[in-house]
């Protein structure tokens, strides 16, 4: 009766088993198992677990758990236990190092228009800012706050209130530091529109990507209309007293939290993972994450189920931010974790399946998020499985490659094949990194599917003998990506990098066959009780295994690079696109067309789009800290950017001249054409690489037949 009732609740786990359904057969002890988990999932169980979460809070008002506070320490500490109460082994509470912050308070209170006292209270950022009780500010605002709005105004110790829309325009760092630069004591920033759009009352605050002496703070919409209404009323400038509690405590501590299920193969893994910390109470980011991480362990524990490989599941800290002042401040618990405290799981786990913002539907479709290598296996996994067609009327859709914008990506280049279940949704306009991000949001539906969804699929991948991955998918996106006019400008051979591709694809599929064929007969003795024959047929695929997950990591070593806007490509392929940028802008100023070379080039190339409306020192500083970093402060975008092309001054020429008749563009084109001659240069010598990558990995796949 048991099993018949959680199978039939809202149709979902019968939903997500292989179809047609029916009783296990006997001997089937795959089917057994996973009829098993499916009658123990709990979501209530995982609500729980989110709701408690945000009890741990540093911000009485606003929530917030982030990297090296009390409040995330003790949340880590609830974890530990959790994790043991519900029968994981092993469980451990690791610590590394993180640039601690605590978010306590930030009030501002002004007279509005008709003198009545407002009290604003406004989300922090990861900056020291400390009043030691109300103080009092002169404000003024200051429209974006680039650098032209400073022009012949003295912002000395005072505040600058600004608005700001991230996802069309920059990020608050660059704001942030160039009023640091005119010696203002902070900002405030108001989000018009990109984030918070769920309310006029919304809060919301991102990592700052600083340093952590360029104060800043967020105010809502709808106190900020106040504030600029006063401020409009008086001459732009009014005093404000604020009361602020933010501090930054470089090399503080962290602790990731880990716990078992020990399987047959004590050298193989499976990682589970989301991460703990949090603005605001982050109902979906990532409380309930961790509550479905725990919902699957729990399940998992609960059903006996018996694992061919050890699975294990990480609560991770400090994924929202970590490290002060870097351009990739975020996902640094994951980081450490497979790098700095397991890095013996690289080239062991086989896997990992991380989660965020899981408790909600998101899109039409209920997407997964796979790095290219699994792609393929996913597409084969989830292609008979039904799913609630009110919720997801589009289906069940695999996308790859993942982004930058969780802790699935430190894993992946590790070399640990990586999945995420997809949050790319309004959601991130709306009520991502809100005070709205709470249980209000909360789907049951969703929230039992992923259950489901996930906890199957860590099984199909546990009965694999050998890792499911396919070269194919990223070799053949590697060959898209060869710009065969580019190539030839610059007398490069585009021919010979695509023949290296074909031979490396060639045997890349060769070598899928192999291992498809060792799985299939590996699952077929698992699934028909021939327990010897199936443990003869693993232990024998042990070192096609380690070659497969070789291969894997050599891709992600060589040919996985990252642009400037932190999106994965190839690393021909930023220079390509310069290329392309470059000569267009030529072509635009030959006409006489700065205006167009502006609008619609020019700001293509790497990071130049922030030298339209920022001082040289600003754009400066936050290029130089991308290139001239430790490894350690860069962490998982060390060595990921194979090109800076700095056009400040050219930009800077350009916008002075588009206001002239029959402008004299000469010199900006020669300008440009010395940076097309280094590119093309750079171009020669990537491709270079590529070819000698590509023999590398085509020795190793020969190696693995």
């Amino acid at each position: 009766m048991k099993l018949f009732k959680k199978l039939s609740h809202l149709g979902l786990a019968l939903s997500l088993l292989p179809l047609p359904f029916v009783a296990a057969e006997e001997g089937n002890p795959l089917q057994k198992a996973e009829e098993s988990y499916l009658a123990e999932v709990d979501p209530d169980y995982g609500y729980q677990v989110a709701n408690k979460l945000a009890e741990f809070k540093s911000n009485d008002k606003l929530g917030y758990r982030m990297a090296g506070s009390q409040a995330e320490h003790q949340a880590g500490e609830y974890l530990a236990e959790e994790m043991e109460k519900i029968g994981l082994t092993q469980v451990a509470s690791e610590a590394f190092t993180v640039d601690a912050w605590t978010f306590e308070k930030a009030e501002m209170n002004f007279a509005d228009v008709e003198g009545r006292e407002v009290t604003a209270v406004m989300a922090g950022y990861q900056v020291n800012f400390d009043t030691d009780g109300p103080k009092d500010f002169a404000i003024t605002y200051l429209n974006k706050g680039t650098a032209a709005d400073y022009t012949d105004v003295e912002v000395e110790g005072k505040l600058i209130l600004v608005d700001i829309n991230q996802m069309e325009e920059w990020w608050v760092n660059y704001p942030a530091y160039e009023a640091k630069l005119q010696g203002a004591a902070g900002v405030i920033v108001i989000q018009e529109a990109g984030f918070g759009e769920v309310s006029d009352e919304s809060l919301n605050a991102n990592d700052i990507c600083g340093p952590a002496d360029a104060p800043i703070l967020s105010i809502s919409k709808k106190d900020g209309e106040l504030l600029k209404a006063a401020l409009a009323a008086n001459n732009n400038e009014i005093n404000v007293s604020l009361d602020v509690k933010s501090t930054v405590e470089m090399d503080g501590q962290a602790y990731n939290i880990s716990g078992r299920i020990e399987g047959k193969d004590k050298e193989a893994y499976i990682l589970y993972s989301a991460h703990y910390d949090a603005y605001f109470d982050g109902f979906q980011d990532d409380s309930a994450a961790i509550g479905l991480l725990l919902g699957i362990a729990k399940a998992m524990v609960d059903s006996g189920y018996q694992p061919e490989k050890t699975i294990i599941f990480n609560a991770l800290a400090a994924e929202e931010w970590g490290v002060s002042n870097s351009r990739y401040d975020w996902s640094t618990g994951a980081y450490n974790q497979i790098f700095k405290l397991h890095p013996e799981w690289q080239g062991k786990a086989v896997a990992d399946i991380n989660f965020e913002l899981p408790a909600m539907g998101h899109n039409a479709s209920d997407q997964i998020g796979s790095v290219y290598e699994m792609e393929a296996f996913i597409q084969d996994f989830v292609k008979d499985k039904e799913y609630h067609t009110d919720l997801y009327p589009e289906g069940i859709e695999v996308i790859s490659p993942n982004t930058t914008w969780a802790d699935d990506w430190s894993f992946s280049i590790a070399g640990v094949p990586s999945i995420r279940n997809r949050f790319e949704s309004d959601f991130r306009n709306t009520h991502y990194h809100t005070q709205f991000d709470n249980k209000e949001t909360y789907n049951e539906q969703a929230f039992e599917h992923h259950h489901n969804l996930y906890g199957l699929l860590g099984m199909a991948i546990d009965h694999q003998a050998v890792s499911p991955i396919d070269l194919t998918k990223p070799l053949n996106r590697l060959k898209e990506t060869i710009d065969s006019e580019q190539f030839e400008a610059a007398n490069i051979e585009s021919n010979e990098l695509i023949e290296a591709v074909d031979q490396a694809i060639a045997l890349a599929d060769s070598l899928n066959e192999a291992a498809k064929a060792v799985n299939a007969d590996y699952l077929a003795t698992f699934e028909a009780g021939q327990n010897d024959q199936a443990a003869e047929i693993y232990a024998s695929s042990r070192e096609l295994n380690e070659q497969v997950l070789k291969a894997y990591r050599l891709m992600q070593d060589t040919f996985v690079r990252l642009t400037w806007e932190d999106e994965q490509n190839f690393p021909h392929e930023l220079i390509t696109n310069n290329l392309t940028a470059l000569k267009a802008s030529i072509a635009s100023l030959e006409l006489g067309q700065g205006q167009v070379a502006l609008d619609e080039s020019l700001y293509l190339v790497d990071n130049n789009w922030y030298a339209y409306d920022f001082s040289k020192e600003t754009y400066d500083y936050f290029t130089d800290y991308v290139l001239n970093q430790s490894d350690d402060r860069l962490m998982w975008g060390a060595g990921r950017i194979v090109s800076h092309v700095d056009l400040f001054d050219t930009i800077k020429s350009i916008q002075q001249k588009v206001i002239n008749e029959n402008p004299d563009y000469a010199d900006e084109i020669a300008s440009l054409q010395i940076q097309v001659d280094e590119q093309e240069k750079l171009l020669n010598n990537l491709v270079e690489e590529e070819k000698d990558n590509l023999q590398q990995l085509q020795e190793l796949l020969k190696a693995s037949k």
